[in-house]
């Protein structure tokens, strides 16, 4: 089958996309709007064709509306052509406890992403413009929105519960709901592959590294517990948020005159790498690590310590490990971060190759032959991922429509 499928990912002022083939893996274009709405300026557009050229611009995009009429365009004047679009798969941050798997996009479905706005109050909207964007610029092709939460429902209760009032569990729907899904169902399966047994036996743990992370415990294609929470607060420290926090951290400042607009404000974006830093690139902490920066020393030791813990808590909760995947941004180009991560795992016979560690193929083993655990850097496919759960989930509903014979 040679069925195309545009991704799209819509952030507050980005729209990026990928057009895809899903049967083959094969990327047929890609491409990024970004600064769409910023008062005072253009927005920028980058156009890839495969492999090859890339075309950029700055252009005039006020909202997503514009910036999807900017990507059909590029896709009209730069090509490839959109014609064999089998289906748009929309990413969509949050979906709840409702939304266990990719669903089709329909008025109910619009009006249930937007009253889980509150769960999600800086994606969920930006994913719904994106969504509408593209559904009026392309109303002919089957919409499927694919929630970055939907991995995460098969969570047993005892790690998804928090221990909070009743009230707040049922009327306000408190609970974990993680993160990262697409990144997690798709590197936890290529990660069972490559350990070379089947999916259904794999106990692994992936860690999703990037300026937001997280972890994910697996076992047999299911996740049993992740690390981010209610919101994508909860967990490991991350570029500009800060991870696990004392709950009596809020009423405490508030005590001392922050408001809580700013407490909220200051662990979404002022907070993790960039409050112990002034940066939140991990590559700048690296480079004031090298050049002995104490916060950098602290930052990168903090990370890894976390990482190591969050590890050692899923091996408990797997009962047996049979491999780790680090992935992301971070986690596939930061040998130095893997390392510190791997020295304090050696309880578990965890034995890292210095050599493969530093250099090696996208996709490789980093552990040496006789580590009790294989690790492996593996390469993320979020949008192929998208674009695989979208298709299938089309050929599922068509499949179900055929009459019985």
């Amino acid at each position: 089958m040679n069925d195309l499928v545009l991704v799209l990912n819509a952030g507050s002022s980005s729209l990026k996309y990928q057009l895809l083939q899903p049967d083959s893996s094969l990327v047929l274009a890609s491409g990024l709007v970004e600064r769409i709405g910023e008062p005072g300026t253009r927005a920028r557009t980058r156009h890839t064709v495969g492999g090859g050229s890339t075309t950029e611009g700055e252009v005039d995009a006020p909202d997503h509306t514009g910036a999807m009429a900017l990507v059909l365009d590029l896709f009209a004047t730069v090509g490839p052509s959109l014609d064999g679009v089998t289906a748009v798969g929309h990413r969509v941050v949050h979906g709840g406890d409702r939304f266990r798997a990719p669903t089709l996009v329909t008025s109910e479905v619009l009006a249930a992403i937007e009253d889980l706005v509150p769960l999600a109050p800086l994606h969920n909207p930006a994913n719904l413009a994106g969504i509408r964007a593209a559904q009026a610029a392309l109303p002919d092709v089957p919409h499927v929105a694919v929630f970055d939460t939907a991995f995460h429902q098969t969570l047993p209760p005892h790690a998804y519960t928090y221990a909070v009032p009743q009230a707040w569990r049922e009327e306000h729907r408190v609970r974990r709901y993680g993160f990262h899904g697409t990144s997690h169902a798709y590197v936890s399966r290529r990660l069972a592959e490559l350990l070379g047994g089947p999916v259904a036996d794999a106990q692994v743990i992936v860690l999703h590294l990037g300026n937001g992370a997280s972890a994910a415990a697996v076992a047999g294609g299911r996740c049993i517990d992740t690390s981010m929470g209610l919101s994508p607060l909860e967990g490991l420290v991350m570029g500009t948020r800060p991870g696990d926090l004392d709950p009596a951290l809020a009423g405490y400042l508030a005590a001392r005159g922050i408001p809580l607009a700013d407490y909220d404000h200051a662990l979404n974006t002022a907070s993790g790498l960039l409050g112990l830093t002034g940066t939140n690139d991990f590559r700048e902490v690296m480079s004031l690590l090298d050049a002995g920066n104490p916060d950098a020393r602290l930052a990168v030791d903090l990370v890894a310590y976390r990482l190591a813990k969050y590890v050692g808590a899923y091996a408990v909760a797997l009962g047996s490990l049979h491999g780790i995947a680090f992935t992301a941004g971070i986690g596939e180009h930061s040998a130095p971060l893997r390392a510190a991560v791997l020295a304090r795992l050696g309880l578990l016979g965890i034995r890292l190759d210095p050599r493969r560690n530093a250099e090696g193929p996208p996709e490789r083993p980093i552990t040496t032959q006789d580590s009790a655990v294989p690790v492996w850097v593996v390469p993320t496919a979020e949008e192929l991922e998208i674009a695989q759960q979208a298709l299938a989930a089309l050929q599922a509903l068509s499949a179900s429509e055929m009459p019985r014979l």
